[in-house]
C-alpha cells in the first residue's frame, strides 16, 4: 500500500476528468441543470483564472506555479510515504490530484472547466470543480496534520507542562 496516496491522485483526476467531460458534452456553455433545487445546480462555464476567478487571463503563470507544486508534492510523497503522517499524506494526494487536474486543462485549453455551483439563501458560491475539491479537502487535511502536530509536539492542552514544572502545583 506504498503508493496509496498516488492513487489517490489519480483518483481525484479521473473524477475530475470525466466529470468535466460530461459537462462539456451535456451543457451549452452558460447552461444549467437543477440537481437539488435552487441548492446545487451544474452550471458550465469556463474559468481562465484561478480559485474563485481571480488572476484572469495568467495561463503560464499558473502551469508555472503548478509543475513547481506537482514536483514538491511527488518529491515529498516519495520521501515519506512510510512516515505513518496520514493526514498529511492523504491531504497531498488530494491536492496532488487536483492540481493535475486543472493544470491539464489549463495546459491543453487555456481555461478550466467549472461546473459545482451552490446557493444558500441569497450567496452563490464561486463555482467550481471536483480538482478544486480535492484541493481544497487535501489543504483542510495538511491544516488539521499541522494542527495535530503542533499540539502532540509542544505537550498537552491543559498547562500542565507550563514553564518546564510539570506536575507541580503552586500554591499561593
Amino acid at each position: 500500500m506504498k503508493f496509496y496516496y498516488y492513487w489517490l491522485a489519480v483518483f481525484v483526476f479521473v473524477i475530475d476528468y470525466l466529470s468535466k467531460k460530461w459537462v462539456e458534452h451535456s451543457l451549452d456553455m452558460g447552461q444549467t441543470k437543477q440537481v437539488l433545487g435552487d441548492f446545487f445546480i451544474i452550471t458550465s462555464i469556463r474559468n481562465k483564472g484561478a480559485a474563485f476567478g481571480i488572476l484572469q487571463e495568467q495561463r503560464w503563470l499558473f502551469i508555472v506555479i503548478t509543475l513547481i507544486v506537482v514536483g514538491a508534492i511527488f518529491w515529498y510523497l516519495t520521501k515519506n510515504r512510510n512516515s505513518g503522517k496520514v493526514w498529511l499524506l492523504t491531504g497531498l494526494g488530494l491536492v496532488l490530484g487536483g492540481a493535475i487536474g486543472n493544470f491539464m486543462d489549463r495546459l491543453l485549453y487555456g481555461q478550466v472547466v467549472d461546473f459545482l455551483q451552490f446557493t444558500f439563501g441569497s450567496y452563490v458560491f464561486p463555482i467550481f470543480n471536483i480538482a478544486d475539491s480535492g484541493i481544497c479537502i487535501g489543504v483542510g487535511l495538511i491544516l488539521l496534520d499541522a494542527l495535530l502536530t503542533s499540539k502532540k509536539e509542544n505537550g498537552d492542552s491543559n498547562g500542565n507542562e507550563r514553564n518546564g514544572q510539570e506536575g507541580h502545583q503552586f500554591i499561593q
